[in-house]
């Protein structure tokens, strides 16, 4: 039991390697182990949802065939991993010949796109059996170079812009020369809920055409210059000489205006040298990618691990332009010093991704925070939760922002003034009508301030959150009392507990008890029941003790592939994800360590079909990185870390303040017997940030048999009251 005044005493202010036959290999083409096939096909909820196509580091540009529509073309922006169509606007695709027949939808062409592959930064297919198109990016422009056949007198490039990944019918695009076009598009819908960003872009060949002209719906119009409405676009038809089949495009894009789309084309990519921009964003990710060092033997394993950290550097993204500008949430132009983003799927990325970012790339997180606080303010003063370029969409439940930011600075990224987004993390907790564009902050407020319960998932996802405000206002603002009252408010899990069933279990408004499978959102009340991740200690005494809560952990993990309604573990889904580390706090980590392994092993693979769920902007990947090094951030707003057995014989995380270095893993051990910080043994499953951050070594001794008393005596930390 832990007081917020005995934590502030301990609180200190916290202000391509891999080894092929027994040899490091230089660290400087990680890029190569990336496949980013991984996970773009997939039956159903089974599937990763994810585009192959090419981006930047936390890039604005995503230039690929979406995952749901690939014969739509190339497009320029596509979420990874999202569950339902979006975005997809400015399609592009290369033809044969001449254009014979209005392109329509695109979709009507039935263009087959096969032979891919992508690594990070670059993608490659072959477009109707016979033109190879390469594309890569920058941080907000894409780049496009396409070789047609050596047949081939002409080839033409079709640019749709009244054509998206879903129905739009605000599109125009002009034709301003023959070479280059410029335009915008309002977007469609995401989960059926509209998307009216606005985006422009302009688009430049590095050639000129023999003929041009557009489409609209079913009809053709050689030599016109304006297009506009659903269903239209333009396009450009080529003269091929012998020796040079291959045509080049680039785009800049913008979500303020057509003139800052051409100032980002310009400043990011004003030559017509393909091999170099890919060169460029390569190492780039190799920066990136480069953070986190694994030494092995599994090549396969280690293609996996760091296809998923590349997946978990993608979002959130950049959405201002090179001269500072954005669109805010008050479909207003604003300008920053500091990078602006956008693509916040916080119900899922709050639970792992966002730790991860932050502890690698933390000044880029702490503008992610700040995004947030200027979303905040430009909507209606309470803080958004899944946001689409400049659109609250509402998407999902609960108040994960709070606890993205509060982990986000539990885990390294600090650089803003604390108190203003205390301040908005409580305005949406306290005051019952707080919301972003209309989208309340929290719904159902006014009942659970009065009565301490609301519907069940969503009132856990809310006592988490209010745990996460106590912890960031005591370590960010040193402001114990508020801590004190939102720890205790987090109790309210507590309300759900019904003692007949042993269950946690949903309330109608008068307190009487509804069915044991109502209001779980996404999930079933067996996994739910383990999401009082700051209150283990509490939620396991409350059914027995440890005993009993090993077995209802061995139950649920009889199977690991749930979908939303089955009651085992969900290894696609982000309710149960911090389930496997519980065994630590029931008193069996050798548990946890097995059914870790189980789940990598099982669940994940390097093929197309390789993740068991959405990846969720890298929710996913982030999840595949903690278990691989065997550290796992599971307590919200708490900087420190469930261990389990890492992979990798040898890590190396290069942090800001210093490296910390592990050693000891290994792909087919998977027990713990010893594990020991800096040289000294531990004898619990807990880590603490503040014994990493500046710098540590952390040595495993793994076995093929459990050591099932190693991690027992002492308890890892748990905040009930």
């Amino acid at each position: 039991m832990f007081k917020c005044k005995q934590l502030l005493r301990r609180i200190c202010v916290v202000s391509y390697v891999f080894l092929l036959c027994g040899g490091l290999v230089n660290a400087s083409n990680l890029v190569s182990k990336t496949n980013t096939l991984i996970g773009t096909q997939g039956n159903g909820w089974a599937s990763g949802y994810l585009y192959p196509g090419a981006t930047y580091p936390f890039g604005m540009v995503q230039f690929t065939p979406t995952y749901f529509t690939k014969q739509l073309g190339f497009v320029i922006n596509q979420l990874s991993g999202a569950g339902c169509d979006h975005m997809g606007n400015f399609p592009t695709l290369p033809v044969a010949g001449a254009l014979r027949v209005s392109p329509d939808s695109i979709l009507n062409m039935q263009t087959p796109v096969g032979k891919e592959i992508g690594t990070a930064g670059y993608y490659a297919a072959t477009v109707d059996h016979s033109i190879r198109a390469e594309l890569t990016v920058t941080e907000r422009t894409g780049m496009a170079r396409y070789t047609f056949s050596s047949k081939e007198k002409q080839g033409t490039v079709i640019i749709g812009g009244g054509v998206a990944a879903t129905p739009i019918q605000v599109a125009a695009i002009k034709i301003t020369g023959p070479h280059s076009c410029e335009g915008y598009a309002k977007g469609g819908a995401f989960c059926g809920i509209p998307t009216p960003y606005k985006v422009y872009f302009v688009a430049e060949f590095d050639a000129d055409a023999e003929s041009f002209g557009t489409w609209k719906e079913e009809r053709l119009h050689a030599n016109h210059t304006f297009a506009e409405g659903s269903h239209s676009g333009v396009y450009f038809t080529f003269p091929l000489k012998e020796g040079n089949q291959a045509v080049q495009y680039k785009i800049g894009v913008s979500y303020v205006s057509v003139e800052n789309a051409r100032e980002n084309l310009r400043v990011e990519n004003p030559a017509w040298d393909f091999s170099a921009v890919r060169q460029a964003t390569q190492d780039k990710w190799n920066e990136y990618l480069g953070k986190i060092e694994v030494e092995g033997d599994n090549e396969d394993r280690q293609i996996q691990f760091y296809t998923h950290l590349y997946r978990s550097l993608i979002h959130p993204n950049v959405c201002s332009d090179v001269n500072g500008e954005y669109m805010g949430a008050d479909s207003q132009v604003h300008k920053t010093a500091r990078k602006f983003y956008t693509s916040f799927s916080n119900w899922d990325t709050y639970r792992m991704q966002t730790a991860l970012i932050a502890m690698l790339a933390p000044e880029e997180t702490s503008d992610i925070v700040m995004s947030h606080y200027l979303f905040a303010e430009q909507s209606g003063g309470g803080f958004p939760r899944w946001v689409l370029a400049n659109i609250e969409t509402g998407v999902m439940q609960g108040d994960p922002t709070p606890i993205l930011v509060a982990n986000a600075y539990a885990f390294g990224a600090r650089n803003y003034d604390p108190r203003t987004l205390l301040r908005t993390m409580r305005y949406g907790a306290e005051v019952p009508g707080a919301n972003s564009q209309g989208v309340l902050t929290r719904p159902g407020l006014e009942q659970y301030l009065e009565k301490g319960y609301y519907d069940a998932s969503i009132l856990l996802e809310y006592t988490s959150s209010d745990f996460a405000i106590g912890r960031f206002a005591l370590q960010a603002c040193n402001d114990e009392p508020v801590c004190n009252w939102y720890t205790q408010r987090a109790m309210n899990w507590k309300n759900l507990f019904n003692k007949e069933t042993g269950w946690l279990q949903s309330r109608n408004e008068d307190g009487s008890w509804k069915r044991y499978d109502a209001d779980w959102r996404e999930s079933t009340y067996k996994n739910y029941f383990w999401m009082v991740p700051y209150d283990l200690q509490g939620l396991i005494d409350s059914i027995g003790g440890k005993e009993a809560a090993e077995k209802r952990l061995d139950e649920m993990f009889r199977r690991l592939d749930a979908s939303y309604g089955d009651e085992w573990f969900a290894s696609g889904n982000e309710p149960s994800f911090q389930i496997p580390w519980i065994y630590n706090w029931a008193g069996a980590p050798y548990k946890a360590q097995q059914v870790i392994r189980r789940i990598l092993n099982e669940q994940y693979s390097s093929r197309v079909n390789g993740l068991p769920g959405n990846d969720d902007l890298g929710s996913m990947g982030a999840w595949y990185v903690f278990a691989s090094i065997g550290l796992f951030p599971e307590i919200p707003g708490v900087g420190g870390f469930s261990v389990n057995s890492p992979v990798f014989r040898k890590i190396v995380l290069h942090l800001p303040e210093g490296d910390v270095i592990i050693k000891g893993g290994d792909e087919k051990k998977e027990y713990i017997h010893s594990l020991s910080l800096d040289g000294k043994k531990m004898e619990g499953t807990w880590i603490d940030w503040s014994d990493l951050y500046r710098g540590a070594t952390l040595e495993y001794k793994l076995s093929g048999k459990p050591d099932k008393t190693w991690g027992t005596r002492i308890a890892p930390p748990s905040y009930g009251k």
